[in-house]
């Protein structure tokens, strides 16, 4: 009886609807197949109950989302992803009281996309009885989501993040025209083309019948973008057999099946492909009947749902080139349908690439606006189709948010900026650099370092050198593919298919057909099948990625015991790549030709090749089955910067194979060395701070408003970098942010400015004198660690009055690029209102570390390590106290972080607030000074002053951000 029970629990949980009471509906199933009564507390036990994987399945899909919901009437008011929301729901459903918090201890609250969005001019339209109602295409594309073997959990969380964007596009149905545009931020190679065909078989259902795909610049992207609509919404029913009468997939099935034809029923519209597998956009001159919408009733707009629904969709996936954009937007304006009345729809894939406009607004003549030739097609399409809504899609929004937003037919993303979180498994940014410092002592290993695990330095002087180094890359190819062929063998889930190497080293055709030369010869004198390879590839097995995957394998990945049960493979994997021609592309060109070449056409056969190759490769093309990355060209945006990061994305079954080569010392302009790692260091974190900065400011305020719209964003975006912009100049606007605070959350303030001779330093430590004075008490402080257990800190402690406190970090120098106003000027607003009267300052002692001198200040102080940026490639330090700052934000009364101990609690007051000091050793670079401390003395020039400060929870219990406006003739907000 306890599978009838199951089913029942999992067909009552399959709802798109709003919650219901369940339990009379699970009863009565049970009776009818002749069970006994049922007790929601039972059915609760089934529910929390690891074993039933199908009901926890079902439960934590529908509690995604509904705790997610925006725009249904049972919500309430209430916010989505919030404890009232879930309580809500739990009330909704039936359930007692005494169960709600083991159902959230089982299903905790998702966080969900982050949603910045300006008031919007109509009622809530995509209620779920709409969504339910016509759903064709959305079903269909949830279904070869699971046929690739997407998790429910994984589906269900892109349901919730298309739903958030399109329920912010207006209503396709409504009688006033209203363009809603907005942009959604990615990661890199992170499934951002999975998103937005979401959004796009969402709004079809919703009843946008003209879809433009704008891709990036080149053929092999528009090319890989077509298919990948072609094959995973559009559907073979809509498709000439001929067009794919050669691909591998098309005959095994691959592509998606309808459960009808659309072409043949009014159950669903059919889709009309203006464009293919090989061919842009084309003039359609005497074909222009294509672009003509059929009615059912002509005395009714083709808005009205009459007309709208039964008729068919057109879409359109075309590069940015300028040329072929004219020709569709020639044809958009002889459409026979009035153009007002269709409802379109814009994807603007890599929308920082080539669409904004670079014009300088200087050059301007007096109420003309100029544009770039791209920018004006774009425009074009917006000013001709009243019904039109832009989506941009980048995983580098620098660019977009910087966009004059007064222009009323640019593409600034005026109404919302969706934020998706990082993907499930995937391996960004982050994965190959360390956010946390280890322990004084403690030596990197592949397990606790991600650097080490990944990551391999290009240091070659000479010739000779960059040649062992070009060998040591190639040989982890060849040895990772083998690793590959191992795994498959022995049926490890993954993707196996394709194998590749990229190497990238300048933007300049003319040298990629002397490095593919350079990487031809390697590879050629490599001697793979010889025994001096063989003992290379068993070294680098046994010194490398033997060690790295005994700890960063998954533990159901079956991996060689020894070298010897590799070996068998390393001939097949040579083979492989060695096939054909050669075993490198050269991936460049300045014609379309140049790409369109048998040996890198992932969807027709299997790729295992080394690909040379520049921009090409650098933005939205998908690098199938990348391994190893042999790079170290420089650039002086970050955007750009991280776009180049191909080794980002998906690594199901090879993860612990994947590697990074990258220079560490890359020439750059003015004799300058440029280590690159570091460079990709400084972005991931600046692109994490902007996502951060997103997060603390979603949603609305106490007053029921947006506490940030779009516009006030682009001061939310900072440049660590000296050298490194986030965009180019020419797409950066003027904005300024003015005031920031989140009561009861702890702020690091590491962007100190170059140490320069030291005087920085010892300004900064004679400021904190008073603050030291203060320090009268001494006692145990808890924090929370990365495995979630508590643990203590000692420190040293006192009450020093808030004005004080001011007065010391008014007096901090800070780097040109970062402003510390407006943080001064929301501790000086909470002094004036009352709501900030002292400061608890915490000075942690390390167990380990021996206290030592500074200066003359008469009590020892203990100093720790903290890293240091380079001025050449970041200023400020890696972090203050990242695991102490638990303790003062239970000071300044944050109710979430009430883990600070007894001590903490006993400190916390309603007007106080909290900070942390610490004092690292800052020596000249290259100095052996800092060993002076270990004999009791330090030099204050030497010594960097840290500090992380919480301001009072009630100062600003919901953060606020304050901005000025637009200066007239201003330059960028970044100018370095």
């Amino acid at each position: 009886m306890i599978d009838v029970v199951i089913d029942a629990l999992v067909r009552e949980f399959k709802t798109d609807l709003a919650p219901a009471r369940f339990l009379g509906a699970v009863a009565g199933r049970v009776l009818d197949a002749g069970g006994g009564p049922v007790t929601m507390e039972a059915l609760i036990d089934i529910i929390v109950d690891d074993r039933a994987s199908a009901v926890r399945s079902a439960v934590r899909s529908s509690l995604t989302r509904w705790d997610a919901e925006g725009a249904a009437e049972w919500t309430a008011a209430t916010a989505p992803q919030t404890d009232g929301r879930r309580t809500l729901i739990y009330t909704l459903l039936g359930i007692p009281e005494v169960a709600f918090e083991a159902l959230t201890a089982a299903f905790p609250i998702a966080g969900g996309p982050t949603v910045i969005a300006a008031p919007q001019p109509w009622e809530p339209w995509y209620v779920p009885e709409r969504r339910v109602a016509q759903n064709f295409y959305w079903s269909a594309y949830r279904r070869v989501l699971a046929a690739k073997g997407w998790e429910p959990e994984v589906i269900t969380g892109l349901d919730v993040a298309t739903t958030a964007v399109v329920q912010r596009l207006a209503d396709p149905t409504r009688d006033e025209p209203y363009q809603s545009k907005g942009l959604v931020v990615g990661h890199v190679q992170s499934g951002k083309t999975a998103n937005f065909t979401g959004v796009i078989a969402k709004a079809i259902d919703a009843g946008y019948r003209l879809v433009i795909v704008l891709t990036g610049t080149i053929e092999l992207l528009r090319s890989q973008t077509q298919r990948r609509l072609d094959m995973e919404l559009i559907g073979m029913q809509n498709i000439d057999d001929a067009e794919y009468e050669n691909d591998e997939d098309w005959h095994a099935g691959r592509f998606l099946d309808h459960v009808l034809d659309p072409n043949h029923s009014n159950e669903a519209p059919a889709i009309r492909r203006l464009t293919g597998r090989v061919d842009d956009y084309q003039a359609l001159a005497k074909g222009i009947g294509t672009l003509h919408y059929e009615f059912a009733d002509h005395s009714r707009p083709l808005f009205d749902p009459v007309n709208l629904y039964p008729s068919n969709v057109r879409v359109a996936v075309v590069k940015k080139n300028a040329a072929v954009l004219r020709k569709l937007v020639a044809d958009v304006g002889r459409i026979p349908t009035p153009l007002e009345q269709i409802p379109t729809l814009i994807i603007d894939d890599e929308a920082d690439q080539a669409s904004v406009n670079t014009q300088n607004p200087k050059n301007f003549a007096a109420g003309r606006i100029e544009r770039t030739a791209i920018n004006e097609q774009i425009s074009r399409l917006l000013d001709t189709l009243k019904r039109s809504q832009y989506i941009g899609y980048t995983a580098t929004p620098f660019a977009n948010v910087f966009v004059d937003p007064d222009d009323s037919v640019n593409i600034f993303p005026n109404d919302f900026i969706v934020s998706l979180d990082r993907p499930e498994k995937y391996m960004g940014g982050a994965d190959f650099h360390d956010a946390d410092q280890l322990d004084d002592g403690v030596e990197k290993t592949p397990a606790n370092s991600n650097e080490k695990a990944f990551v391999r330095d290009l240091r070659a002087q000479s010739d000779e050198d960059r040649t062992a180094e070009m060998r040591r890359a190639l040989d982890s190819f060849v040895l990772a593919g083998a690793i590959k062929l191992y795994r498959q063998g022995r049926g490890v889930p993954g993707d196996f298919r394709h194998h590749t190497m990229l190497v990238h080293e300048s933007v300049k055709q003319a040298e990629h057909k002397a490095l593919a030369d350079d990487f031809e010869m390697v590879w050629k004198r490599a001697g793979y099948s010889q025994p001096h390879g063989l003992a290379r590839l068993e070294n680098l097995w046994d010194d490398d990625f033997r060690r790295v995957s005994a700890v960063r394998a998954d533990p159901s990945t079956a991996s060689p015991a020894s070298f010897g049960e590799l070996e068998v493979f390393i001939g097949a994997a040579c083979d492989r790549i060695g096939s054909g021609v050669s075993p490198v592309i050269v991936v460049n060109g300045a014609a379309d030709k140049d790409y369109i070449q048998e040996p890198l056409d992932f969807q027709e056969h299997p790729v295992w090749k080394i690909l040379v190759g520049g921009t090409k490769l650098s933005r939205g093309f998908t690098v199938e089955g990348l391994t190893t990355t042999y790079y170290t060209r420089r650039t002086a945006q970050a955007d750009t910067l991280m776009q180049m990061g191909r080794w980002f994305g998906f690594r199901p079954g090879y993860r612990d194979l994947v590697r990074l080569f990258i220079g560490r010392e890359v020439p750059g302009p003015g004799g300058r060395i440029v280590d690159m790692y570091e460079a990709f260091e400084a972005v991931v974190a600046d692109e994490e701070e902007f996502r951060d900065e997103l997060r603390r400011f979603k949603g609305v305020n106490e007053a029921g408003e947006p506490m940030v719209t779009p516009r006030d964003v682009p001061p939310m975006v900072f440049q660590r970098l000296p050298w490194l912009r986030p965009t180019a100049t020419n797409k950066m606007y003027n904005a300024e942010l003015s005031y920031r605070s989140v009561g009861g959350q702890s702020f690091s303030f590491t962007m100190q400015a170059p140490r320069g001779d030291g005087s920085y330093n010892a300004t900064h430590f004679a400021a904190v004198r008073p603050l030291l004075d203060a320090l009268d008490g001494s006692g145990e402080f808890s924090f929370i660690d990365k495995d979630s257990t508590s643990r203590m800190f000692h420190a040293r402690y006192g009450i020093v009055d808030a004005a004080v406190v001011l007065e010391t970090i008014t007096r901090f120098v800070w780097d040109a690029n970062w402003d510390f106003e407006p943080h001064r000027r929301a501790f000086e607003s909470a002094m004036k209102r009352g709501a900030l009267e002292d400061m608890a300052i915490l000075l942690p002692i390390p167990k380990t570390k021996k206290p030592a001198t500074i200066g003359d200040y008469p009590t020892e102080l203990p100093l720790v390590n903290r890293k240091r940026e380079e001025a050449d490639y970041r200023t400020g330090f890696t972090g203050t106290a990242v695991r102490e700052r638990d303790a003062i934000e239970h000071i300044a009364g944050n109710p979430s972080k009430l883990v600070g101990g007894r001590l903490a609690d006993a400190l916390r007051s309603p007007t106080r607030g909290a900070m942390i000091l610490l004092f690292a050793s800052d020596p000249p670079k290259g100095s052996r000074h800092f060993k002076s401390h270990r004999r009791g003395r330090a030099d204050p020039r030497d010594v960097a002053t840290l500090f992380s400060y919480a301001l009072p929870y009630l100062a600003d219990p919901s953060p606020k951000v304050g901005f000025t406006v637009r200066k007239e003739g201003a330059g960028a907000i970044v100018d370095a």
